[in-house]
């Protein structure tokens, strides 16, 4: 199936599905009583995110949310952060393989899902950016994409006839500023929390995962954890994992370290609501969850910086997978869509 054709599919199920409220988890120890609190399981590993310069309130979240949902934030204003970043499919990108900015420009890398950002250590693809208020920055000042400048960006939000109103509401002053935008952003960021999978219902003795799931679990467990490990599903790491002979047209976090031993090499990404997101790797090049396994079965491509948890003792490449085993394996990512956080009215656009 061509990706426009899988993402056609994908819209047509997701709007089948209706709204219904989600189950907000719970903070380590308690019963969740504020849904703009930020609420995980105890499962999940301890915040990376320091909040005592920020801390969530309803009017700071509600904030962000709206500059989420503005292209005021572009140069031109006709693109926002929501139009790369959509919740139907995870925050992520159901439209475009590669993410366009205002005039059509065309960006390099695929738009990643937001979520779980308050447990990241980096941000994008390279890692470019190491703490999440400044994420936003990146889009806005990106040429290919927002094309705007932080300190223009504040005059227009200051000229607005709401928003010097809900700044003040948010942080008690009149002034609008760099810091309290990006704090605003980050408070919506932070409760975008996703853990409410049939994955996490099984974790929380709500549900059983079927024989053909559990033994897709069995398998990613010993084929696939190493690198997507924990409950975020990844070891938040830069690895090459086999997509070109040569890292020239992208080097990835070797454009961040200057290092070569970094030519190639991407954050591994979150595998939660990995059924959601597609198309996958940086560059968009595969559809489907099956086009991924095959290239991990036997489409890897050598390079000096291939991480060695893909060299075999035999000498070959990859992670050796039989159709039975794809099969089971995409059963088990398939419970990793949460699909309350895909369709939660907190996060729906005022």
């Amino acid at each position: 199936m061509d990706i426009n054709a899988s993402v056609a599919k994908r819209w047509a199920l997701l709007a089948l599905l209706g709204v219904t409220l989600l189950s907000q988890g719970c903070q380590k120890g308690e019963e969740p009583v504020d849904p703009y609190a930020f609420n995980y399981p105890d499962y999940f590993p301890d915040p990376t995110y320091t909040f005592d310069n920020n801390p969530i309130t309803e009017q700071g979240f509600k904030l962000g949310k709206k500059l989420f949902f503005d292209p005021i934030l572009s140069r031109d204003g006709t693109i926002a952060c929501s139009n790369c970043h959509v919740q139907a499919v995870a925050f992520a990108d159901a439209a475009h393989p590669i993410s366009i900015g205002i005039e059509e420009r065309i960006g390099k890398r695929n738009a990643p899902g937001l979520f779980n950002l308050g447990f990241r250590e980096t941000f994008i693809w390279d890692g470019g950016v190491t703490h999440l208020d400044f994420v936003p920055l990146n889009a806005i000042e990106n040429p290919l994409e927002m094309d705007d400048d932080i300190s223009l960006v504040i005059q227009k939000l200051t000229a607005h006839p709401e928003y010097p109103t809900l700044f003040r509401q948010a942080f008690g002053t009149d002034t609008i500023n760099g810091a309290y935008f990006l704090h605003a952003m980050a408070q919506f960021q932070l409760l975008l929390i996703s853990a409410g999978s049939e994955y996490d219902q099984m974790l929380q003795g709500e549900k059983s995962l079927t024989p053909l799931a559990k033994t897709g679990l069995s398998i990613f467990e010993s084929r696939c954890a190493t690198c997507h490990d924990g409950a975020l599903f990844t070891d938040q790491s830069f690895r090459n994992n086999g997509l070109n002979a040569s890292h020239e047209s992208d080097p990835g976090r070797a454009l961040i370290t200057a290092a070569n031993s970094d030519k190639g090499t991407f954050k591994v990404p979150s595998l939660r609501n990995v059924a959601a997101t597609s198309p996958y790797m940086h560059d968009a090049r595969f559809g489907t969850l099956e086009e991924v396994l095959d290239h991990y079965d036997v489409g890897m491509v050598d390079s000096e910086t291939l991480d060695p948890v893909f060299r075999q003792p035999d000498g070959s490449l990859g992670i050796p997978l039989t159709d039975a085993e794809k099969k089971a394996l995409i059963v088990f990512l398939e419970t990793l869509t949460d699909r309350d956080f895909l369709r939660n009215p907190l996060f729906f656009r005022n």
